[in-house]
């Protein structure tokens, strides 16, 4: 396999010809999903048999193979989504892409050889995740899509020094949340996007006042220009999304990534066409270069569906012939008595084909130039020949057929060698071994979460805790007479001033944070807070319970998607809460909505976001990131 610290461009895979098309047009690792636990479950995807095939087409080709295992994974599925990663794994795939903190453990307790790749959908957007993420297994993390320039190297540092690689998005879609934080799609169409179903409903008319009447859909992503100044930085994985596009989308995309980390500048009529055709009304860089605003919003049009159809002629041309992309050297050896041989070596497996012993000639012998003719004949094969060798006998006679025959034959046994499995199969079974702290006569402890003081009321008789957001003052919490808990938001838009504002409660008593993010779960434990896991961990299961108490969190908030009947089967010794009563956060912004209509000195920190049907979603900022709340709240 090629070297990731040169660089790799990752190019989305769907189905076997998107595969031949990103790796003839120059990508050096590809992700792909199973049938199942795949966030692009609608993709045609690979059962195990064709795995095991893409897996052999692309080593045979020095290309990298990762998995998405990257959804969450219910109760009833570990073990079959552990037994797909073990599987995988024995097949020779290079790393496994997840989300679900408990699958992300037990794989790396139990193979921790598998590499392990931190998904876009863990919403790591500040490098205080890293720590976790090491501790966990993990080798690579996909950065949330959201992160400028300057946040961008700050993560990059503090990968460097862990140890973790940082694998960036260059080119695709963008969805208006970030990644792992959206349940818009589960709530208006009971299609998760965090199960892999996303509906995408956010294409759809809503409208901010005053803005463009698709106040959720953002322009595609293009950062092909950035990729040497990204690759200065320390990102070594520029990602292309696309699992549900054409094969000629992937095959552009993937030309013009490899161009750009080759060459410094991709072409650019692939690029003009990459605009005129795979777009949203053109391509923003508006999160890496802090650009926020309208200019990032744009639809997909009828026109540019239909000047689709011109390009995928021209488009097919890139991947149309095999890409000679692993040197080897050649030696050939045509000697008197002796067995016609054929050497391969790619630098680091050799291959000898023998044939026949050549026949004395009777007309003109077999000369270097007209055996080297046929010899180098690899156009259809992914060799390409570097250092040749021969040694011919004078008067020897070998058929152009027997050369032929020679080639191929030495090529399947190099191909063979490159497919060969260099780790020990692994026969790892899951089992759990989860203990379960009985609390079935313990009263359920109620926590009211109030927006500000207004809110809170004069009575709080019932209620053994008061979450206040950590952007409000803790002055207001003076006069309560009950624990206060202090919630960071999901978006850290700066550590510094969470870490800041976490003081300040700490100066008033306040000693509980609720931590829906990763990062925040770090800055709360460096600063002596004890930590309950939000609805932002995305807890579905009982080994994602253990994991956070591997982290020191004795409490969480299961997923709001989750029933009730199944958050009520999940064991671990630890508490386990629901939200009972309130308006569910739905998405989170970093480019908030509502500033396509207003700008944020003119707005009160909540405005309203409106679809189609006329029903408003509240929105509501919060130290730099905002949330789209759900129009109703849940009752429980």
């Amino acid at each position: 396999m090629g070297n990731i610290n040169l660089g790799e461009i990752l190019s989305p895979v769907g189905n076997e010809e998107m595969l031949i098309a990103a790796v003839r047009s120059g990508a050096d690792a590809v992700y792909l999903g199973a049938k199942d636990f795949s966030a692009r479950r609608n993709a045609e995807n690979f059962s195990l048999s064709e795995l095991k095939k893409a897996t052999h087409y692309c080593h045979i080709r020095g290309v990298r193979v990762y998995l998405t295992l990257n959804i969450l994974i219910k109760e009833n599925e570990i073990e079959s989504a552990f037994n797909l990663a073990r599987d995988a794994y024995n097949l020779g795939i290079d790393g496994i892409i997840v989300e679900d903190l408990g699958l992300a453990r037990i794989l790396h307790e139990k193979i921790p050889e598998l590499p392990l790749h931190a998904s876009t959908q863990m919403s790591v957007h500040s490098a205080s995740a890293l720590p976790i993420l090491k501790k966990l297994g993990f080798c690579q993390v996909v950065a949330a899509r959201e992160m400028s320039k300057k946040e961008l190297q700050l993560l990059c540092e503090k990968a460097k020094e862990l140890g973790i690689t940082v694998e960036v998005f260059v080119h695709g879609a963008l969805c208006m949340s970030v990644s792992g934080q959206c349940l818009l799609s589960a709530f208006l169409g009971s299609r998760s996007g965090n199960r892999g179903l996303c509906a995408g409903p956010c294409r759809l008319p809503f409208k901010a006042k005053g803005g463009t009447g698709y106040d959720l859909s953002l322009k595609d992503l293009s950062l092909l220009d950035y990729i040497k100044e990204l690759y200065a930085m320390g990102v070594r994985s520029f990602k292309i999304e696309g699992r549900m596009k054409r094969p000629e989308y992937v095959a552009a995309a993937t030309f013009a990534a490899k161009q750009a980390l080759n060459e410094g500048k991709a072409d650019q009529n692939i690029l003009k066409t990459l605009h005129g055709v795979f777009s949203r009304q053109g391509f923003t860089d508006g999160y890496y270069t802090d650009n926020l605003g309208k200019n990032m919003f744009g639809i997909r049009t009828k026109e540019d569906v239909l000047s689709a159809n011109n390009a995928f002629p021209l488009l097919h041309e890139i991947y149309k012939r095999e890409r000679q992309s692993v040197n080897i050297d050649l030696s050939l050896k045509i000697k008197e008595s002796e067995k016609i041989s054929l050497t391969l070596f790619d630098g680091k497996n050799t291959v000898t084909a023998l044939g026949n012993i050549p026949k004395t000639a009777q007309n003109k012998p077999m000369d270097e130039e007209s055996a080297l003719k046929n010899i180098l004949k690899f156009g259809s094969t992914p060799y390409l020949p570097q250092n040749v060798e021969t040694e011919i006998d004078d008067g020897l006679f070998v058929s152009a057929g027997e050369l032929n025959a020679l080639r191929r034959e030495a090529c399947d046994l190099l191909d063979i060698q490159r497919t060969k499995l260099a780790r020990t199969p692994k026969d790892a079974e899951y089992s759990s071994v989860i203990s379960f702290r009985n609390k079935s006569n313990a009263k359920p402890k109620v926590y009211a979460r109030f927006e500000n003081a207004s809110q809170i009321p004069e009575s709080l008789d019932g209620i053994d805790a008061v979450i206040y957001p950590l952007e409000n003052s803790p002055d207001d919490m003076k006069d309560i007479k009950i624990p206060v808990i202090v919630d960071i938001p999901r978006g850290i838009l700066s550590e510094s001033v969470i870490s800041k504002r976490l003081s300040l409660f700490k100066e008033r008593g306040v000693t509980t944070c609720l931590c829906g993010n990763l990062s925040a779960i770090t800055i709360a434990e460096k600063e002596g807070f004890s930590i309950i896991g939000d609805q932002g961990l995305n807890i579905t299961n009982s080994e994602s319970l253990k994991t956070l108490k591997t982290l020191g969190i004795s409490s969480a908030v299961i997923s709001a998607e989750e029933l009730l009947e199944d958050i009520k089967a999940l064991k671990g010794d630890i508490e386990k809460g629901i939200v009972a009563y309130g308006n569910i956060p739905l998405m989170l912004f970093k480019n908030c909505p509502l500033k396509n209509g207003i700008s944020c000195d003119k707005c009160d920190k909540a405005g309203v976001i409106t679809d189609r049907m006329g029903i408003s979603f509240p929105v509501r900022c919060r130290l730099g990131f905002s949330e789209l709340l759900n129009s109703l709240p849940i009752w429980l």
